[in-house]
């Protein structure tokens, strides 16, 4: 019998992880099936429920069920303890449901493999706190940059994910209003601000002349996010989409175990966007 994997969200149509997925599956020779599944907004433990009982081996979660994820699983990886959110639930030969958060791992993959960029040492800043944020940071602050500091509309919000984390390094939070001074060499935009067509309000001069920027959102045209960072002299610039194959890929070695090979995957995907 063929292994059957999904992703469930609310939306999904636009899900590309059946593209990435099946991808991957030719490529390391795998015998699986990948499909999404659109579920009810009140009804994701009976969808997994429903999915593992029916011989289902592994599901990606997307918004707006990570949290609901992390309380189904069985266990948790430490990454997804921290995050607080399972973005991938696959099942274990106990037959229990091992609960993990992959995308702090696939943006620093894409941040340091494909993009070449380093972090180590380096003067971050977060921009958000929400939490797309909060499944990064731990992955980040592995990475030994310099410090890092969470800006976000809501001060308390960036202070409580900066306690939260502070343990893991040197952790700062902040108001938006409070970056005027600083600079920093490697800016991510968590907010979901490009999907409104905006920018959070940041200061002309917060980039180093090193600086490099990074959005966790992607689209076929750069994000407000990314023409702010060229406009203001950012040395390179990037979306997520890099980070969407990576984290992706990072489920895929959990569920079969084998990693697939990403690049070429980025690249296909990057054309059909454009």
């Amino acid at each position: 019998m063929t292994d059957r994997y999904a992703v469930f969200g609310n939306p999904v149509e636009q899900s590309k992880s059946p593209t990435i997925h099946a991808a991957f599956a030719a490529q390391t020779g795998q015998t699986m099936t990948y499909s999404k599944q659109l579920v009810a907004l009140d009804g994701f433990s009976e969808a997994a429920e429903a999915f593992f009982a029916a011989g289902g081996k592994g599901l990606n979660i997307t918004v707006p069920f990570k949290q609901e994820a992390y309380s189904f699983a069985a266990r948790l990886t430490a990454r997804a303890r921290h995050a607080g959110a399972v973005n991938t639930l696959a099942l274990q030969d106990d037959g229990t449901i091992l609960g993990d958060n992959t995308d702090g791992v696939g943006m620093v993959q894409d941040l340091l493999e494909n993009l070449g960029w380093q972090i180590r040492g380096k003067k971050v800043l977060v921009l958000g706190a929400g939490g797309a944020v909060r499944g990064v940071l731990e992955p980040l602050l592995e990475q030994l940059p310099q410090h890092v500091v969470i800006a976000n509309r809501t001060i308390d919000k960036a202070l409580q994910l900066a306690k939260g984390f502070a343990e893991m390094g040197y952790l700062l939070g902040c108001g938006f209003d409070m970056l005027e001074g600083q600079q920093f060499d490697l800016v991510i935009n968590g907010t979901s601000a490009s999907l409104a067509g905006e920018v959070p309000p940041l200061p002309n001069d917060l980039l180093t002349a090193d600086g490099h920027c990074y959005d966790l959102m992607y689209a076929a045209q750069p994000t407000p996010f990314l023409v702010w960072a060229r406009q203001h002299g950012a040395r390179a610039v990037s979306d997520g989409l890099g980070m969407l194959v990576e984290q992706a890929a990072e489920s895929f070695k959990l569920w079969r175990g084998v990693k697939p090979e990403t690049k070429l995957v980025i690249s296909e995907l990057r054309d059909n966007l454009t």
